[in-house]
């Protein structure tokens, strides 16, 4: 007979044991290291062209290079305010709006169909119109980051507001509560988490769109120095680039999931 510790493994929905965090970070190390050995051993064989995929240590070396002379963090910084100016506009666009359609059929009637003929154009596609309209400064590339956050916190609030429990509502209603108590404690708190996760990918087409809105007439930014460095052929300096982005974004989406984690704690408790 098998004794009971007082200590049980927990398992996700599908009965898989879920892992600490220490095993998550160990392999997450353990991924990102054997990434980088199989890297550095593949350019140092000569199996891969260094023209065309540079070497970690090569990459390292643009890297600790860009530093010295203050460009990457000029870059970092510019880019960064972009893409933050650009998401917190849409959001403050997105999430009202979402909320008003996710709550009213008329608006949602109203406005729906307008939404679903601009949606599938892609961010790039309004660049020229862009220009145009809003010229070659710093408000273009705003606006077009903007663009491409939209839609995604719009589409997962109007979902959230649309996926509230009615049981819970009957039940709030039951007990006395008004219809602003119903709004703020139950489908509010229903919504928030599909109003994080369309933030989250909010967040990252934010940063697609970036590369795309600094190729208008930019002088610093991530993307402006991938595009420098493609026509200089300095495949190293483009991996920096790209290393800063996913840096980037990994660490505001790790933001996000703070603030999840902050709103959101009455979900876990």
């Amino acid at each position: 007979m098998k004794r009971d510790t007082g200590k049980s493994q927990q398992v996700d929905a599908l009965g898989t044991p879920v892992l600490s965090s220490g095993q998550r970070y160990l392999l997450a190390v353990v991924s990102i290291l054997g990434t980088l050995c199989l890297w550095q051993l593949a350019t140092a064989a000569g199996w891969i062209n260094e023209v065309l995929l540079p070497s970690p240590a090569d990459v390292i070396k643009a890297l600790i290079g860009s530093i010295l002379d203050g460009s990457l963090f000029k870059n970092i910084a510019a880019s960064l305010l972009r893409v933050i100016e650009g998401f917190l506009l849409a959001t403050a666009i997105a999430v009202p709006l979402g909320i008003a359609m996710g709550v009213s059929r008329t608006v949602f009637g109203l406005i729906d169909p307008l939404l679903e003929l601009l949606r599938p154009i892609p961010p790039i596609a309004v660049i020229p119109l862009t220009i145009l309209w809003f010229g070659i400064g710093e408000l273009s590339k705003v606006l077009l980051i903007a663009y491409g956050a939209f839609f995604p916190v719009l589409v997962n609030t109007i979902a959230g507001f649309r996926e509230v429990e009615r049981v819970h509502v009957h039940a709030a209603q039951a007990l006395g509560a008004n219809r602003y108590h119903i709004f703020r404690d139950v489908v509010l708190r229903s919504a928030l988490p599909f109003i994080i996760v369309g933030a989250r990918l909010g967040m990252g087409m934010a940063f697609i769109v970036l590369v795309a809105a600094e190729l208008i007439a930019s002088n610093a930014g991530l993307g402006f120095m991938i595009n420098d460095a493609r026509y200089n052929f300095r495949t190293d300096q483009m991996f920096v680039g790209m290393a800063c982005i996913g840096i980037l974004g990994f660490g505001l989406n790790l933001l996000l999931l703070k603030i999840e984690g902050r709103l959101l704690r009455w979900k876990t408790s």
